[in-house]
């Protein structure tokens, strides 16, 4: 398969800057596989499409500030004559930092996507206040870094007082305090993820348990949204795509719902690679997966999905559309976009039966 057979045209205004004043009021599009078509209904209609027997499960994973903006000490940088008036700004330009996974066992070491990645070399350091700097250790392909902070206290506490929310590049604004709230689902509760769960953004209190009055029950998995997630695909052939590991968590306690469900929703394309990962026993474990579902994928677990809309060329939709079908995934996509639907992070959301 092409990379190529997994795209659609999108007007650039259809694509959500700033999230709805109300999380449910997004519209819902429903596909319904077996029958080869679609309706417009709205999120809050969710509660009417389960029953008793089905199971939501959501991926509780929490967004922590991982996007830094520091300066380079120019330890490493190739030296320019003092009399250039970009001699400053060359040897301590600014960098951007993308946190995405510390290292195992050694939480001083993370792994990081860096701008401009090419001048960051081995040894080279960058500061991002007076108490926090970190030094390039080793270096990776695409910008990727691996990085040794030197602060000794908390580090997810020192993130919260200086990170930004990890927005993502289509969405072209700085981040606001509103996205600190609003980036994330309302039943967050494990920091790891470096990018919202989004189909979890629609849900709100009031909503799950409308969900749970109509007999539905809800389960919780963790999945750490990383570079797995959200990395391009880099290869025109989509079977030669390699993606990065997540780490993921369930329950003993989430993997008996699972087990006991007739039909499990899966909320999101990571709660959909956590299950597929795990079925069809669902043991509760700690592991990773970097599993890459493409059209030909044979479902063990996944019984219907719900899900924003995705970037083309993307392995999120590439996803969507071995689960729904190629042909009708981005028919409704085209549907999606002459309709004027919200697309991305903070648009709206497909329900595929």
């Amino acid at each position: 398969m092409r990379l190529s057979d997994f795209d659609y045209p999108l007007p650039r205004e259809l694509i959500a800057q700033r999230p709805l004043e109300d999380r449910a009021a997004s519209r819902m599009l429903v596909l319904y596989r077996q029958e080869g078509r679609w309706e417009d209904r709205m999120f809050r209609e969710l509660p009417g499409f389960l029953g008793p027997g089905d199971c939501l499960v959501l991926n509780d994973s929490k967004v922590f500030p991982a996007r830094l903006l520091g300066h380079r000490a120019g330890v490493r940088a190739l030296r320019v004559g003092k009399k250039n008036p970009a001699r400053k700004r060359h040897l301590q330009g600014l960098v951007e930092v993308m946190l995405l996974r510390p290292q195992a066992g050694d939480p001083s070491v993370w792994q990081a996507l860096v701008r401009p990645g090419r001048k960051m070399h081995l040894g080279e350091r960058v500061r991002f206040d007076e108490e926090l700097a970190a030094e390039v250790v080793a270096r990776g392909e695409l910008g990727e870094r691996t990085l040794r902070f030197n602060y000794a206290g908390d580090l997810y506490q020192k993130l919260d007082r200086i990170g930004h929310v990890p927005l993502p590049p289509y969405i072209r604004r700085p981040d606001e305090p509103r996205d600190r709230e609003r980036y994330q689902t309302v039943y967050a509760a494990h920091t790891g993820s470096v990018a919202a769960p989004t189909a979890g953004l629609h849900f709100t209190p009031e909503i799950l348990e409308q969900c749970r009055a109509v007999g539905a029950d809800v389960a919780y998995v963790t999945l750490h949204v990383g570079l797995g997630t959200f990395q391009p695909i880099h290869t025109e052939t989509i079977e030669e795509h390699r993606l990065h590991p997540e780490s993921f968590e369930i329950s003993e306690e989430t993997a008996r719902k699972l087990r006991e469900a007739r039909r499990l929703v899966a909320v999101g394309t990571t709660s959909v690679r956590t299950l597929e990962t795990l079925a069809p026993d669902f043991g509760g474990r700690v592991g990773e997966t970097a599993l890459f579902i493409y059209p030909g994928f044979r479902f063990q677990a996944t019984g219907a999905l719900l899900t924003n809309f995705h970037l083309p060329r993307s392995s999120l939709l590439v996803l969507v559309c071995a689960f729904a079908g190629q042909e009708l995934a981005l028919k409704a996509y085209r549907h999606a976009v002459e309709a004027r639907y919200r697309f991305y992070s903070y648009g709206d959301c497909m329900l595929v039966l």
